[in-house]
């Protein structure tokens, strides 16, 4: 037996799988990048050397009030580190500067005030101004333009009406829009409702350019790259992180320029040959990305690229939080067959996307190709089984059911951590 420690929840699950069995192990290379530098000093050092602009320190200088946009409690951004690097080195130059800080919930629940205090450490909670984005609030939003699809490009009324406006996140391959960060701060970081399921829409998720580590002739990126720069998203700091959640890179600079760099480097650590396989065993990286059912979809993308028609992949996932989604949930719970459902959605034309769309469509997509076995005691079973999807409480239950349904032979691919890794054919 071969065995690994999987992420699950805020630490590991540990499974054996028969070695003679195993046909491949996809993982990404960034979780055994040893950098040459501290986590603080790569920080510094990117925002010492911005790619495409002028340094943060000129671009603050003479402002009155700025916007600083962050990931919510869905991402892993190390904003302990990051942050107040930041917030030093802006009022370093300009003391009396207005800062808010925007939370870019996209289409996600507002985040909680412990959860603010877990991302930031309660110092910066108890003393900066925080504001959740909301989407679906229409007060807090204002037209900008149109975006190349044909939506209303629609965001937050704080990015549009601050002197300048600049964001933090971090870099990791994405299962439509290509890789995260950089202009996914604005679309659908901060973006209104209407705006987001117009970006989101069937025809787009349905694009073989809209798949993971793609962002040549994606018209999801495309839409994103439009929105940012029509936001006038004026300096990123980006980074990427490995399997513990640690910086090892660093991108400051031009959203469109310093973000492409940063996802080359990413692509270089992500990039993995399929290993087809009858069984798939993954995760979603632990904590924060798996505690629902609609951030494990991005993990189960990765097993769906590697394993066989027909086949099972099981999904480690603690989902304490449950679907993530009422409209994920309710529409697939009502659905007789995935099939049924993709159906009707590659009907819904652009302008009248439902929210979680985007997320139920790449479900179904697996949901119709595959058995899909969660591998979870957090959650309650009958959500999971309404959603056409198993449940087991242990690793070895979920496998032993795979080899009831492929054959004790079955060959199986271990992807210990599914959002980490761009699957090549």
């Amino acid at each position: 037996m071969k065995t690994f420690d999987m992420p699950y929840g805020n630490g590991f699950m540990k499974i054996a799988v028969p070695e003679d069995n195993i046909v491949g192990i996809l993982e990404s290379k960034a979780h055994s990048y040893h950098p040459s530098l501290a986590e603080e000093q790569l920080v510094e050092r990117a925002l010492d050397n911005p790619i495409g602009t002028s340094r943060l320190e000129e671009l603050v200088a003479g402002k009155s009030n700025m916007v600083i946009i962050t990931s919510d409690h869905t991402r892993p951004v190390p904003s302990k580190i990051t942050m107040p690097i930041l917030l030093r080195r802006i009022r370093e130059v300009n003391p009396s500067i207005d800062i808010t800080i925007l939370l870019a919930t996209g289409f996600h629940r507002p985040t909680t005030h412990d959860e603010m205090i877990d991302k930031f450490g309660s110092e910066i909670v108890a003393n900066e101004k925080i504001i959740n984005h909301i989407s679906s609030d229409a007060n807090q939003m204002i037209k900008i333009g149109v975006l190349p699809s044909g939506g209303d490009c629609i965001i937050n009324k704080l990015a549009v009406e601050t002197e300048l406006l600049i964001s933090e996140g971090f870099i990791e391959p994405h299962f439509f829009a290509g890789f995260s960060g950089g202009r996914k701060s604005i679309l659908p970081g901060i973006a209104s409702e209407v705006t987001v399921m117009a970006n989101h829409c069937s025809e787009f998720i349905n694009s073989s350019h809209a798949r993971t580590g793609i962002i040549k002739n994606n018209p999801i990126h495309n839409d994103m790259i439009y929105a940012a720069r029509t936001a006038k998203l004026a300096f990123i700091l980006n980074v990427v992180i490995d399997g513990d959640k640690k910086i090892i890179n660093a991108f400051a600079g031009d959203m469109e320029k310093a973000h492409e760099k940063g996802c080359e480097f990413v692509s270089q650590l992500a990039s993995v040959k399929a290993s087809p396989a009858d069984i798939v065993v993954t995760s979603n990286g632990g904590y924060p990305l798996d505690q629902n059912i609609y951030q494990a979809v991005k993990g189960m993308t990765a097993a769906e690229a590697t394993c066989k028609k027909d086949g099972v992949i099981i999904m480690l996932a603690a989902c304490n939080d449950g679907h993530g989604g009422e409209s994920l949930y309710e529409n697939l719970k009502n659905a007789k067959t995935p099939r049924e459902l993709l159906d009707r959605i590659a009907k819904t034309p652009r302008n009248e996307t439902i929210p979680d769309q985007w997320e139920m469509q790449i479900l179904a997509r697996i949901l119709d190709q595959f058995t899909v076995i969660v591998v979870t005691t957090d959650c309650a079973s009958q959500m999971l089984i309404d959603m056409h999807l198993q449940q087991a409480d242990t690793f070895d239950e979920a496998l032993k059911r795979a080899f009831q349904l492929k054959g004790e032979h079955a060959s199986i691919a271990v992807v210990p951590d599914g959002v980490s890794v761009v699957v090549k054919a």
